[in-house]
């Protein structure tokens, strides 16, 4: 198996190998449209992870910025296995079920190194 080129700079692909036909690197699965960053808060299914992604709306009558959150279910491959409090990459997808249209390309920073707000 020859990992592929996603396509997306500053991104490195797993050390390790899978077999996950879903996986951007080393299945048949094509990354196409947004790629976001945001935090696990959720990897207690099988293969997916909720990903909280954080970002600043305008309110045009206020003329000032406000703070949201969307959660987002993403597939998550074997080789990457992100954990709870990891911070990843996901880029969106064909839809792979109901809900998960996007896939985890990679971990920029783990749970240990994040400094958790209380």
């Amino acid at each position: 198996m020859a990992i592929r080129n996603v396509g997306i700079p500053g991104v490195e692909p797993p050390k390790t190998m899978c077999n996950d036909p879903k996986c951007p690197w080393h299945g048949c699965l094509k990354v196409r449209g947004i790629v976001l960053t945001g935090v696990v808060v959720s990897s207690k299914m099988k293969n997916t992870v909720v990903v909280r992604h954080d970002y600043l709306y305008f309110v045009k009558k206020y003329k000032r910025y406000e703070k949201r959150h969307t959660k987002i279910h993403a597939h998550n491959p074997p080789c990457i296995n992100a954990k709870e409090g990891d911070v990843v990459v996901v880029g969106e997808t064909r839809p792979l079920s109901k809900t998960v249209h996007f896939v985890v390309l990679g971990v920029v920073g783990k749970a240990s190194e994040v400094k958790r707000r209380g």
